[in-house]
């Protein structure tokens, strides 16, 4: 007779052949037998989305935890509309740009348009919705490979999305027109369709970027057949990036989310009179907050770190190869690791006050910081050398985030410019607050990310004369919420204000140099 466990392991066998290359299941109630169904859902290995609905899961998830939801979520999209309407269905055009542009965040509604569609719409988890618009699809559509969406193609996504898509979500709209290699497609659809409303629109859009040439060929091909365009800007604002031509919109999106967002950090950061002119006595003041950074920071990841803890990495009395109980300690990996990075993140402090610019001196420094912090798990066996080579090469999910980091291709174009926007940005403050943020947004490590871009945040705010400032985990909640604001809504606000709240007042009001604590 067949064990509990037994009969378990035949369900998850069952589950692990419903898996996808990501090893993530979407699954109707049709597809699995109701004993095995009823079996993973009472023990946690499967959630219900919908009626008739579920996605695999963790069976030690907490409750409310999004994570799982959110990473399986644009495959459940894709299968859903796959199951109910064939092959023939898309997403609007918005969404379609939205996911050109490399933003795969979860939206509150998605819209699946389709002529077998009923105008219903249907709620899922966690506060989102699917509305299924009866109407007409996209032709030709295009299929998306790596969740096997549905599209509207570029050119026609840009010609049908709403018109305040232009106004509200400029970045995107910026970045798919900057992908376009030319307009020849967009002319062929609004000359079939006699678009002129649409036409004129999308030539002041051209035209808003910088990309004359197809601005002036979009209106002059069509009054030359007879059209009567009126040429209109959609965008409220007007574009600080020169045009050129990309193949990657991540490369893109970044340099405009930079721009976009600078203005608002330099209004909402307070300027300061220092400059750490006595770079010893700024080394000292970083060394006597060590204690306190190290807490925080690693609490903030959920590590569990004591004084104790702490003193024993920095007294070197920690000994992973004589005490098998520090050994297995993860706590104790992490706070060894951190102490490492400090003292790297140190020497790079130093390089930046004695004259290096701190763009370039982090961007050759910080794979340091991550081979610190992770170094001792290395030493003990818990991770392998080869670990520790380069940025990630699997998709990551940050918990409980609607946010999507890039994929890991994109990772290796979107670093890269990050540093080179450090390297070319004069104001510390900006350096600072935009240099973390776009660090985590990335996310190009496999883990580890947050400590690194509180690091990169520090030693800017040092370059700029700012004290070193500790995040605590007391304002976790408040932290974490400010980034997901900036990287969902593309509002830096929140997360600015945030900062500025933690910034001692001797940072700003005093030309004083950092005093020795």
């Amino acid at each position: 007779m067949a064990t509990i466990q037994g009969k378990l392991a035949d369900s998850l066998l069952v589950l692990k052949q419903l898996q996808n290359k990501d090893g993530l299941a979407v699954l109707k109630s049709s597809e699995i037998s109701r004993t095995h169904l009823e079996r993973l859902l009472s023990h946690g290995f499967i959630q219900e989305v919908m009626k008739g609905w579920y996605i695999s899961s963790r069976p030690n998830r907490a409750a409310g935890d999004t994570a799982n939801w959110y990473t399986s979520y644009w495959y459940f999209i894709s299968n859903y509309a796959n199951a109910r309407f064939g092959q023939e269905w898309c997403l609007s055009a918005d969404q379609s740009l939205s996911l050109y542009s490399g933003n795969r965040t979860v939206p509150e509604q998605v819209v699946i348009r389709s002529s077998k569609a009923s105008n219903n719409v249907v709620l899922l988890m966690y506060n989102t919705s699917l509305l299924d618009l009866k109407t007409t699809v996209a032709v030709p559509v295009y299929r998306e490979p790596l969740f096997g969406l549905n599209l509207y193609t570029l050119p026609e996504a840009l010609i049908e999305c709403s018109p305040d898509f232009f106004r509200l979500d400029s970045v995107t709209a910026r970045t798919c027109l900057s992908m376009l290699p030319d307009v020849a497609d967009i002319l062929k659809i609004v000359l079939e369709k006699g678009q002129t409303t649409k036409a004129g629109r999308l030539a002041g859009a051209f035209r808003n970027i910088g990309h004359t040439n197809a601005a002036d060929e979009i209106m002059n091909t069509m009054k030359s057949l007879g059209y009567a365009v009126r040429e209109e800007d959609p965008f409220a604002d007007r574009s600080i990036i020169a045009y050129s031509r990309i193949t990657s919109p991540y490369v893109m999106r970044l340099k405009l989310m930079w721009n976009k967002m600078r203005d608002t950090v330099i209004a909402h950061f307070p300027e300061t009179k220092h400059i750490h002119t006595d770079v010893e006595a700024c080394i000292k003041g970083i060394e006597a907050q060590y204690k306190s950074d190290a807490y925080h920071s690693l609490s903030i990841e959920g590590y569990k770190v004591t004084d104790d803890l702490i003193e024993k990495v920095r007294s070197a009395h920690w000994k992973p190869d004589a005490d098998a109980s520090d050994a297995g300690q993860r706590n104790a990996m992490a706070a060894r690791g951190y102490w490492q990075a400090f003292q790297a993140v140190k020497e790079s402090v130093k390089k930046i006050l004695t004259g290096g610019n701190p763009g370039e001196v982090v961007g050759s420094d910080h794979g340091v910081w991550y081979r610190e912090l992770f170094a001792p798990s290395v030493a003990v066996g818990l991770l392998k050398p080869s670990d520790l080579a380069g940025y990630r090469t699997h998709q990551v999910y940050i918990s409980g985030s609607k946010h999507t980091p890039l994929n890991p291709e994109a990772v290796r174009e979107a670093v890269p410019i990050l540093f080179e926007l450090l390297k070319d940005e004069s104001d510390a403050r900006v350096r600072a607050v935009l240099g973390h943020f776009v660090f985590v947004y990335i996310h190009p490590y496999m883990d580890g990310n947050g400590r690194i871009a509180r690091f990169l945040m520090n030693a800017m705010l040092v370059s700029g004369g700012y004290d070193w400032t500790v995040i605590p985990v007391e304002r976790r909640q408040e932290y974490m919420s400010a980034l997901e604001k900036a990287s969902v809504g593309g509002d830096i606000t929140e997360f600015t204000l945030f900062l500025t709240s933690l910034l001692q007042k001797s940072s700003f009001t005093s030309p004083s140099v950092l005093p020795e604590k």
